[in-house]
């Protein structure tokens, strides 16, 4: 094993900020429920408010309307929920859109029945068609409350939707529209007004904070889905439970160093461009998914003739480089990816995954470039041996 290793797995999990670990480490030391009065229990409350107000900052919102969760996929399975209110008053949604190519938190449909909820087509690129939305919105009719719920940026493409033409549209059909920003926070600018989102996701870990720790932004508190963990009133009666006050903390630090890094992504990109570079070099025919799409700066999603992912990843893995075979939500789970497969690619797609973050550097790079040589050559031999 290398002693030395070069991680370009950022989409699945940035590493933990050393500033996020000391405000967790600090958290650790404020023993009080932030629900209780005395001063431990305001000391808490005090580090959840200033993390709420890091969040808001980082995209465009009010700290009021930032709801803290275990993670992005509860905060996205509060949002696939039939039940809502408007006011005091119950809103019933009738039918969920999702993006054919959309993370499994989202592409299962909560719980909606199963006839409500469509699936948004999706280009050669991975890009969906604003057109084609309005279409499947008229023909399937919400009339009633709807919510179309879309990624903001593709977790393994770095594909970045026309989000405000989809939030036009959605809203001209009478539709809620909620983003996951899971992926775009940290290296792409975010504002939730300016993107005509009604709700905005977010993780902390993949922006350098800790796991399970995660928010629902609203845009107002107007409509909001029924509380999806009912407990003691805690987040103004939208999730219930003592909140996680370390994780929180840390997902705070890492806002701050999120909003700051979007200024740096160029240095981020310029980085995936040499690695695309060397992929070009070394494999030829290799296929750079959505390359012709707008993208995140980080994100490489590659397929080579003949080169199986999985193996390939073992090969990268013994040669000191983590990256992933498609999403990290698919791990051990062998066949083609959901997100290729709605792109028009076949059973045959085999993709590899390298994402970059700011601890990215160009030996990095360097050791990536390296380790592609080889896998591709031993590819080409065991193929060599087996015919």
């Amino acid at each position: 094993m290398h002693a030395q290793r070069a991680y370009l797995d950022y989409n699945a999990s940035a590493p933990l900020l050393e500033t996020a670990r000391t405000a967790m480490l600090a958290a650790l030391d404020t023993g009080g429920n932030a629900s209780s009065v005395h001063a431990e229990g305001r000391a808490a409350r005090r580090l959840i408010e200033e993390t709420r107000r890091e969040i808001a900052a980082l995209v465009g919102g009010a700290a009021e309307h930032v709801t803290f969760t275990s993670g992005a996929s509860e905060a996205a399975s509060m949002l696939a929920l039939p039940d809502w209110r408007m006011g005091r008053a119950p809103l019933r949604l009738e039918r969920l859109f999702v993006a054919a190519s959309d993370h499994p938190c989202l592409l299962g449909g909560g719980h909606f029945a199963h006839e409500n909820v469509h699936l948004l087509p999706v280009d050669r690129d991975g890009l969906i068609d604003p057109d084609a939305v309005k279409a499947i919105l008229a023909a399937n009719g919400v009339a009633g409350k709807s919510l179309v719920a879309i990624h903001m940026a593709n977790n393994e493409t770095g594909v970045i939707q026309p989000v405000a033409d989809i939030a036009r549209v959605a809203k001209e059909a009478g539709a809620l529209f909620a983003l996951d920003a899971v992926q775009a926070a940290g290296r792409i600018p975010l504002d939730i007004a300016d993107l005509g989102a009604d709700f905005l996701i977010l993780s902390a870990h993949k922006i350098g904070g800790p796991k399970g720790a995660g928010a629902l932004v609203a845009a107002s508190g107007l409509v909001m889905p029924e509380p999806l963990v009912r407990g003691g009133g805690q987040e103004k009666g939208h999730r219930g439970g003592t909140e996680n006050v370390a994780a929180i903390a840390g997902f705070g630090a890492a806002a701050r160093e999120a909003a700051r890094a979007v200024e740096l992504m160029d240095g981020v990109r310029a980085l995936r461009d040499e690695a695309e570079r060397a992929i070009r070099e070394i494999a030829p025919r290799a296929t750079i998914f959505g390359a012709s799409a707008p993208r995140l700066p980080n994100t490489s999603f590659f397929s080579v003739p003949g080169l199986k992912a999985e193996t390939a990843q073992i090969g990268f893995d013994l040669a000191g480089i983590a990256l992933s075979a498609g999403s990290a939500c698919s791990s051990g789970k062998v066949g083609p990816s959901h997100v290729l497969a709605a792109m028009g690619y076949g059973e045959e797609a085999s993709a590899l995954r390298v994402s970059l973050g700011m601890a990215t550097r160009a030996g990095d790079i360097e050791r990536f470039a390296s380790a592609l040589r080889g896998v591709v050559a031993r590819g080409a031999e065991e193929k060599s041996h087996a015919a």
